[in-house]
């Protein structure tokens, strides 16, 4: 109650509250400051911290951080959970791909009790008691339209949907964080041929579990962390899947000389040039995997952390996949020429019948599509401009957290980082209005 006396003190010398007639104020029970216009076309409401968008483990990191601060915050999120990717769009067998230390939250680190790669039952359950235990209360079912800065009084105006409601709601605040990160869409490729397929085509976000393919003729088309995965699920229900590799891939294992690959990898840049630890590396896999060009698995020419940190791209932790495709089980297959009514013809010139397919293509962001703002954000992919570590703060209050491509350990350097910057702007607003050029 403290904190919102103290913005709710701030509010009293705000331009905001002055700048029309027609407008009608109002605090509801939450603290924001509801605006009512004359016609209820649309809603105003005055955030008095900083609106976040997204509710996935970025936005929960950066009102956490902001929680323990003492700076209010409200979350805009257009599903009916947190962690929606997480909750509703991944398969049953997943587990975090990375020790658990990497991926703990800000302030507060997983269970003793977890295994070191917990499962995706667990990490919700860690990311549920981390929103009770920081008071985090999203707005659930907003999706967020547009979000544009005003400069004529220095705030961002964010416009969203209530779902089965077609009036807007706008949101007003200082600070804009978007936290919908990397994944908000399913990136959807454009083959030849797919109106034709007369099997289903489903994205691996609406998949669940290889026993809805038993008896069928599976391909797989992708070759990243979850095409694996999913090929290795398959297996395990006694399907035979086709998998596509297109492009060159790296293999790793997930653990190597006694330690995960990925804590082997951050030890060993503390000493080393990357890629000499990028030789270190494949030394080790070849020693370990073989030559995985053998099963149609071809390397990139340049090393796996090197081209991580070039175009993003991250190399398979491979927990059991290569072993199927070196027994024949999972077979590897080149790019698709185009599908046909009955299944796929290949750009080697094989033809392959199959009852359905599973697009491992991953994700995209979506910030072009809503956010009015072009020089932070590129329209190309929906990313900041700038790369890690710089990537996390724009001008006029505009903050990003999850798009680093460093997974979760990147995002929770990122929301420590904006969480102290509006604390700073935080204190220093009430002397900044004191100012003439303020009244």
């Amino acid at each position: 109650m403290e904190r919102w006396r103290e913005a709710e003190g701030k509010m009293v010398h705000d331009p905001l509250l002055h700048l029309s007639p027609r407008h009608a104020f109002h605090r509801p029970s939450d603290g924001s400051l509801e605006v009512a216009t004359r016609d209820e076309a649309e809603r105003s409401i005055w955030v008095p911290g900083a609106i976040i968008v997204g509710a996935g483990p970025s936005g929960l990191a950066v009102a956490a951080c902001l929680e323990a601060k003492g700076v209010p915050s409200m979350i805009l999120e257009r599903s009916n959970c947190i962690a929606s990717l997480w909750q509703l769009k991944t398969y049953d067998r997943l587990r975090l791909h990375l020790p658990k230390r990497f991926c703990q939250l800000p302030l507060a680190p997983f269970p003793a009790c977890f295994p070191t790669y917990p499962t995706k039952q667990q990490f919700l359950a860690y990311l549920e008691a981390y929103a009770r235990r920081f008071h985090i209360r999203p707005c659930f079912n907003q999706t967020v339209v547009s979000a544009e800065y005003d400069g004529r009084v220095k705030v961002w105006r964010v416009r969203a949907v209530r779902a089965g409601n077609d009036k807007a709601a706008e949101y007003v605040s200082r600070w804009l964080v978007v936290a919908t990160g990397e994944n908000a869409e399913a990136a959807m490729p454009d083959i030849d041929g797919m109106s034709m397929f007369k099997g289903p085509i489903i994205h691996t976000s609406s998949y669940r579990s290889g026993a809805e393919f038993q008896g069928k003729r599976v391909l797989v088309i992708g070759c990243g962390n979850s095409g694996m995965e999913v090929c290795l699920d398959l297996c395990n229900h006694s399907v035979r899947p086709r998998i596509v590799v297109r492009d060159s891939v790296h293999i790793l294992p997930r653990e190597m000389l006694g330690r995960s690959t990925f804590g082997l990898c951050m030890w060993l840049l503390k000493w080393l040039p990357m890629r000499t630890v990028d030789g270190i590396l494949l030394l080790v896999s070849r020693v370990m995997l073989g030559d995985t060009q053998r099963y149609g698995l071809r390397r990139p020419r340049l090393g796996p952390l090197e081209l991580k940190s070039l175009s993003g791209k991250t190399p398979v932790l491979d927990v059991g996949a290569l072993a199927k495709i070196k027994s024949g089980d999972i077979k590897v297959c080149p790019a698709v020429k185009r599908l046909t009514g009955h299944g796929a013809e290949f750009v080697d010139g094989r033809s392959e019948d199959f009852d359905a397919i599973i697009l491992a293509t991953g994700y995209k962001s979506n910030v072009a599509s809503w956010l009015k703002e072009r020089e932070f954000f590129s329209d190309k992919d929906g990313f900041p401009r700038k790369v890690f570590p710089d990537s996390w703060k724009g001008e006029q209050g505009l903050y990003a957290v999850g798009f680093t491509r460093q997974g979760l350990m990147g995002a929770s350097v990122d929301a420590k980082r904006i969480a102290h910057d509006i604390k700073q702007c935080w204190m220093a607003e009430p002397k900044q209005r004191m100012l003439p050029s303020q009244t």
